[in-house]
């Protein structure tokens, strides 16, 4: 069956897809933004800068961060970065569920041959 993948253009130079939220919702998991990185496959690096890209687009941060040491580090989405990550995945269903009958039909195609 054919799937539906969303990306939002939230400005000339910044949007948010399933990749940017898939690794917010590792950080809410891991409690980590390095651990969320290792889950995706991604350097700290890569995933340290699309965090600081989503800060930007968003004009507040989605993540906190503390850094390491004997209290130990972690990171946590913020109440902002909650509500960016239950929005995408609002709008994602109901993209989702108004495109059912064209996928259906796209199927349908494929099927036929």
């Amino acid at each position: 069956m054919p799937s539906l993948t969303l990306r939002i253009n939230l400005d000339p130079d910044g949007r948010i897809g399933p990749g940017k939220i898939e690794l917010l919702e590792h950080i809410a998991s891991f409690g980590s933004i390095s651990a969320a990185a290792r889950t995706m496959q991604m350097s700290y690096k890569h995933a340290w800068d699309l965090v600081e890209d989503m800060n930007r687009v968003f004009g507040k941060p989605l993540v906190s961060a503390q850094t390491g040491g004997k209290r130990g580090g972690g990171a946590q989405l913020t109440p902002v970065g909650l509500a960016v990550v239950s929005r995408y995945r609002a709008i994602e269903r109901a993209a989702t569920a108004a495109a059912e009958t064209h996928m259906m039909a796209l199927q349908a195609e494929i099927d036929a041959g």
